[in-house]
């Protein structure tokens, strides 16, 4: 009798890293996840900070030491860079010829969006839970609202906001593709992408959050009449509850801008 084997239970751990081209190091890893403790702390400064987006580190490290915590601005800091935050103030002009970012101009200034795939614009948001945090990446059609692609992120990182970008673009193709300038956004990997496909990038200025006024009324919509409303417990509970809900924006929730039809009927049409 021949008996069928696992190959990977052939191969000695050592050989499959070899032939992956990976660290042995890296096979042993496993991520730490965040402590309860930290989870709390990173909810209660990002109350503070909402409210307060000017506080940097240090002043948040003081009104959180005022309400009886014992955290350090080591800590802090820390918490405020895995969570992607920062103060919000006008920084000093400084080149870096070492920085990896490609700024592109603003293009959506006086521009008549009249149709479907003219212009699509995309942004991340930050959502706390009873148990963590997940960031929220939606790409969406400017002319109909409608939200071609989604995806929740666990950490900020170029390649999982791409995997929305290359969902999205299966969809269909726009003339200009409209972002800030985050990092993500900003890539070498995601600008190439564009371009490989002939899309024209504008990029919203700095401190200009109308810029991309059309994604920030998105999540306010997405916050205010299902994430507060909800309470999710975990990263697959939110899922399932954004799955429901961005089919029921797309297909069956009434848009006032749209003459009160939904943005599949405008986007497809």
């Amino acid at each position: 009798m021949l008996l069928i084997q696992n190959n990977d239970a052939l191969l000695s751990l050592q050989k499959r890293c070899e032939l992956l081209d990976l660290n042995r190091s890296t096979a042993y890893y496993h991520p730490v996840e965040l402590s309860e403790e930290n989870t709390d702390l990173m909810n209660m400064m990002y109350e503070i900070w909402s409210e307060y987006p000017f506080y940097g580190y240090r002043k948040l490290t003081a009104v959180l030491q005022n309400s009886g915590l014992k955290v350090n601005h080591k800590r802090i800091l820390r918490l405020m860079n895995c969570m992607g935050i920062q103060a919000i103030y006008q920084k000093k002009k400084i080149k870096n010829p070492e920085e990896n970012k490609i700024i592109y101009p603003y293009l959506l200034t006086g521009i008549n969006i009249n149709k479907p795939n003219q212009v699509w614009g995309t942004d991340l948001t930050y959502l706390r839970m009873r148990q963590g945090f997940m960031y929220l990446i939606a790409i969406i059609d400017i002319f109909s609202r409608y939200i071609i692609s989604w995806k929740l992120l666990n950490t900020l990182e170029v390649n999982d906001c791409i995997e929305a970008l290359y969902a999205a673009l299966a969809v269909n193709m726009p003339d200009i593709f409209n972002s800030d300038q985050g990092s993500q956004f900003t890539s070498g990997d995601w600008v190439n992408c564009l371009l490989q496909n002939n899309i024209k990038i504008s990029m919203s200025s700095k401190g200009r959050c109308f810029d991309n006024i059309y994604v920030e009324r998105l999540w306010r919509t997405i916050k205010y009449e299902d994430f507060y409303l909800n309470c999710y417990e975990d990263g697959w509970d939110l899922e399932n509850g954004l799955k429901k809900f961005i089919m029921f924006y797309n297909t069956k929730r009434p848009h006032q801008s749209l003459g009160y039809k939904t943005p599949a009927e405008i986007y497809f049409y």
